[in-house]
């Protein structure tokens, strides 16, 4: 998905205006002054409305007679909409927002993506294995640009849902791959962190083998490396957090996972 930002005036006025909402700048039932806001933007007037309702669309906005246009609260916002998850990850939010984001879709991702993969290896065509392994191929190839390597994980992990052949863990792939891409671009950047190969490939022998059990013991021990990954390059806490008694866990796969 292209960015806003790169489509235009209206794009970049619907980032500007996002941004403020995620970082609290325009905070939670605030009503916007769009005369301010038209000028403070330098745009057209049918420029921002066009904008706020994209912003509508992903529940972050509203307008009502007599009240005008306004904030909605957190508790409405598609929070699991790809823009509202990449507009977070990329500074949209309060302080350590990242950070708890990352979080909370290691937990997700530890849910899914054992239980897909089981599906996977029950399921999965000539055809799937075929995107798999060009993923995999992609992975390995030596290429200092790191953005090759994000767009072959993030193939990869979407070839796996797809090969599910359950449509609605397919559209899964729009939460997982915004946390992949954001935890890759760190950890592909980095000279310290580890060949990512071996461990996907163990996810898809076992998924050609149609060995479920298998394949979710793999998955798991991807994430795992996933966590060692992100703690080598400088952030020790970042795969794990108390669980409800106060401790940092590590026996549970989904205290570890920052994702991958």
């Amino acid at each position: 998905m292209t960015p806003y930002a790169r489509r235009g005036v209206h794009g970049q006025t619907v980032e500007a205006l996002a941004r403020r909402i995620l970082g609290g700048r325009i905070p939670e039932g605030a009503t916007l002054d769009l005369v301010a806001l038209q000028s403070e933007l330098d745009v057209s007037l049918t420029a921002l409305r066009e904008s706020l309702k994209v912003l509508a669309a992903k529940g972050m906005v509203d307008a009502r007679q007599k009240r005008g246009t306004f904030v909605r609260s957190r508790a409405d916002w598609n929070l699991l909409d790809a823009d509202v998850l990449r507009w977070r990850f990329e500074g949209g939010g309060s302080a350590g927002s990242g950070l708890a984001l990352l979080r909370d879709l290691a937990e997700v991702r530890a849910i899914v993506e054992p239980a897909a993969v089981r599906l996977a290896a029950g399921r999965r065509t000539d055809d799937d294995l075929a995107a798999l392994e060009a993923a995999l191929a992609a992975m390995g190839e030596e290429d200092p640009d790191p953005a090759r390597a994000v767009a072959a994980d993030l193939a990869f992990h979407r070839a796996l849902l797809a090969a599910t052949h359950n449509e609605l863990l397919e559209r899964m792939e729009m939460v997982i791959s915004s946390g992949l891409a954001h935890r890759d671009r760190i950890v592909h950047s980095s000279p310290h962190s580890g060949d990512p190969v071996p461990a996907h490939r163990a996810v898809l022998d076992a998924v050609r083998d149609r060995d479920p059990r298998a394949a979710e013991a793999a998955m798991r021990a991807l994430l795992d490396q996933a966590g060692r990954d992100q703690e080598r390059i400088g952030n020790p806490d970042a795969g794990r957090h108390p669980d409800s008694t106060g401790t940092t866990g590590t026996a549970d796969h989904t205290e570890r996972q920052p994702t991958q």
